[in-house]
């Protein structure tokens, strides 16, 4: 059975099994989200990145944040294992 991929904000973030190995890309292309949020965590401009990836809008960048924020907004325990 194949899994459908899944979409957020409006399309732009994918999350699709057969594409990066199923970690969430922008618009289905093989760029990570993450990938975008190491660039910004290392200082690099919106500007710098759209220059880098023609293929992306400045709303993708803004949709990798959003993503990530909506993932850090979780509930999360730690549990003692051992």
């Amino acid at each position: 059975m194949i899994e459908q991929p899944l979409t957020f904000l409006d399309g732009r973030i994918t999350i699709d099994p057969q594409v990066c190995n199923g970690k969430p890309t922008l618009r289905g292309k093989r760029i990570a989200v993450q990938t975008i949020l190491e660039f910004l965590s290392v200082g690099d401009s919106a500007e710098e990145i759209l220059a880098q990836y023609p293929s992306l809008e400045a709303e993708d960048i803004r949709a990798c944040l959003r993503f990530a924020t909506q993932l850090m907004s979780g509930h999360y325990e730690l549990k003692k294992v051992a």
